[in-house]
């Protein structure tokens, strides 16, 4: 059995099918070995360039908890800080990967850089390797309709509301993780309840619209209509909101817990109707598509 540890590097946003196929790699070759997914929290362009920082796909304990379905035995989360920026290649590789994380395997997509200013590539990854008694294993970026799978990619999809190809490439639905908060109270005054999920600031919010998708609170589980917009029907000024009707429900209580919504199907576009009847027949068509979206 060899010694040592395989650590597989990135920014793993979404744990997605390109960064699920870096450890099933580790699996492949770990022979007994401890496989440690090394991450970084905040997102690099955080600190690097703020005004270009990307919404996130996961929240960082999301992140943690999907490396390790994905064959992570342990999660090493650095702090992205001005200090680990000005890191040189070569001392990233001696004081974390060789002394901390005891890497015998070094598992990195092709594109990899680290160390200040992007400095360090995968040819020297592998020259350091030589050096300080480490494997590289350099993967191909996988690849989906002749595109590379990249968490960017995935959060332009979300961005534009095209939830379904996300979820191939994510390999699950997409999800926002917050609280339910008090909203308006409208969808309780007219039959549909719905949790109205705040603090989800950060995250990457799907385009304006009507979904099926689920609820989560709890142990809670259910089929949802979620609609993310501003309410056009109804006059006021009011805010974007992402709020979930939990399909068949009656009476539940669930401001303040902590709640998911994922998204499985986009159904329709915001529409502003001439009044609440025709809403409510449009409301009960998204609840009965969604209903049977879900329960296939």
């Amino acid at each position: 059995m060899s010694t040592g540890s395989v650590v597989v590097i990135g920014v793993f946003d979404g744990v997605h099918k390109g960064h699920q196929l870096l450890l099933n790699r580790a699996k492949e070759i770990s022979n007994g070995r401890i496989i440690i997914a090394l991450t970084f929290d905040p997102h690099p362009m955080q600190i690097l360039a703020p005004e270009r920082a990307p919404t996130m796909l996961t929240t960082l304990s999301d992140r943690v908890e999907l490396l390790k379905i994905h064959n992570a035995d342990q999660v090493a989360v650095l702090k992205f800080n001005e200090k680990f920026a000005a890191m040189s290649p070569s001392n990233f590789v001696k004081d974390i990967l060789v002394e901390q994380l005891k890497a015998s395997t070094v598992i990195v997509g092709k594109n990899f850089t680290y160390g200040h200013k992007a400095a360090g590539t995968v040819d020297s990854l592998v020259a350091d390797g030589a050096t300080f008694n480490f494997t590289v294993d350099i993967q191909d970026l996988e690849d989906a309709d002749d595109q590379v799978i990249s968490s960017s990619r995935i959060r332009k999809l979300i961005l534009e509301g095209q939830v379904e190809t996300a979820r191939t490439l994510l390999t699950r639905p997409h999800r926002l993780d917050g609280v339910v908060v008090h909203g308006e109270k409208r969808g309780r005054e007219i039959g549909y309840p719905t949790a109205n999920l705040g603090n989800i600031q950060g995250q990457t919010i799907p385009n304006d619209g009507v979904y099926a998708g689920w609820l989560t609170v709890g142990i809670n589980h259910w089929p949802a209509a979620i609609s993310i917009g501003t309410n056009p029907t109804f006059e006021g000024d009011r805010g974007r909101q992402v709020e979930a009707y939990a399909i068949d429900q009656i009476g539940l209580e669930l401001y303040d817990q902590s709640a998911s919504i994922e998204f499985g199907w986009r159904l329709r576009d915001t529409l502003k109707f001439d009044g609440l009847d025709p809403l409510l027949i449009q409301m009960k068509l998204d609840c009965d598509q969604a209903r049977a979206l879900t329960e296939q």
